[in-house]
């Protein structure tokens, strides 16, 4: 029984993305998985199953602070009453319910998707809070995964104690021929920057603005892919830098044929994030054959690209020297196919769901 996120098909989010590719692998290994789901984020359309896994939708209040633990909360005492053999908790947030569900007599295995408590949106309380989930999360359940050495490497340093490292994965895609979101959105193949991500200060949306109106790329445009949880002065800070720029583009949230579109005819994909567990939307550029540019913090280092395609964090100066280098880069047909193929070969879904089960045939 999965619990720790808000749902999924199609549902903004790495942790969600995750738990999509990850569950229907787990079933086809043999595992039945049920995942608490919150229901105010769950597409009405999806049903109580999908892909053979079934969904437990419960409610949380749509408030930023509350809404993880009060769902995870709930989630612990339906688990104790569904007895499932494993409760996988994802996220050092959801983690702080991690004792209430050992003294339930539950079974443990946490995910330690990334230090959440460094993410630039949390007050003072709610970093404290995500700091004890991560603590009792590490030291109390039964099995540890983490999604990247860099966060393994932390929580040996931090909680004395070992993990297994089972990293996020990438399904090549099949390439779409459609263009109708760029049609839509008045964008031209290979002609614009992409990123893809929640609308959050971490992401850093305003330094890859700022760099790409420095870069002075002709022709080209920026397209901004995603949408916030809870519109706020950083989303708002967003809208009125590209607000006189007509070639800076805001989509809000895509998923499906939509966000394979905008992927599959990107000309670059850029992450300048300052805070990442292992980037999921950065492996699904990847997997698109795609450039990448990404700052260089570890969790975007440890996915293994040459040196050229990371950048300083927070330079705006050596972002747009960036921009400008890879505009002139055309990739042919043979040299996208040989990305794809790299990070498949590295982050493979089915490698990663075998992994999981033996952790859970572990306990």
């Amino acid at each position: 029984m999965f619990l720790g996120l808000r749902g999924f098909p199609h549902v903004q989010g790495g942790v969600e993305k995750h738990a999509e590719q990850l569950c229907p692998l787990l079933v086809e290994q043999g595992c039945q998985v049920d995942v608490i789901v919150r229901s105010n984020y769950q597409p009405d359309d999806i049903g109580s199953e999908w892909q053979c896994v079934k969904f437990h939708g419960l409610w949380a209040p749509k408030h930023k602070g509350l809404e993880a633990i009060i769902h995870t909360f709930l989630g612990v005492l339906f688990a104790a009453i569904k007895r499932p053999d494993i409760l996988h908790i994802h996220a050092i947030g959801p983690a702080l319910m991690v004792p209430l569900a050992r003294v339930l007599g539950l079974k443990v295995v946490v995910t330690h998707h990334g230090p959440d408590y460094d993410r630039q949106k949390w007050g003072g309380f709610a970093r404290t809070m995500l700091k004890l989930g991560e603590y009792v999360g590490m030291r109390y359940a039964n099995a540890r995964i983490v999604i990247s050495k860099v966060i393994g490497d932390m929580v040996l340093n931090k909680h004395h104690v070992s993990s297994i490292l089972i990293p996020n994965g990438v399904t090549l895609p099949t390439m779409p021929q459609s263009m109708t979101a760029l049609q839509e959105l008045n964008l031209e193949e290979g002609k614009y920057v992409l990123l893809v991500s929640r609308l959050v200060p971490e992401k850093r949306h305003l330094d890859l603005i700022s760099a790409f109106r420095q870069s002075g790329l002709h022709g080209w445009k920026l397209a901004l892919v995603g949408a916030s949880d809870h519109p706020d002065d950083y989303v708002r800070a967003l809208q009125r830098a590209v607000a006189s720029f007509p070639e800076i583009v805001m989509t809000g949230y895509k998923s499906g044929l939509g966000l394979r579109e905008l992927y599959a005819h990107a000309g670059m994909f850029v992450l300048p994030s300052s805070h990442e567990g292992l980037p999921i939307a950065m492996l699904e550029a990847l997997s698109y054959g795609l450039p990448v540019i990404a700052s260089d913090i570890p969790a975007n280092l440890e996915v293994g690209l040459d040196a050229d395609h990371y950048f300083k964090l927070g330079n705006i100066d050596d972002l747009a020297a960036h921009l400008k280098d890879f505009s002139t880069q055309q990739l042919s047909a043979k040299q996208r196919s040989e990305i794809q193929k790299w990070v498949a070969e590295r982050y493979n879904w089915a490698e990663i769901a075998a992994k999981t089960m033996q952790v859970y045939h572990s306990i």
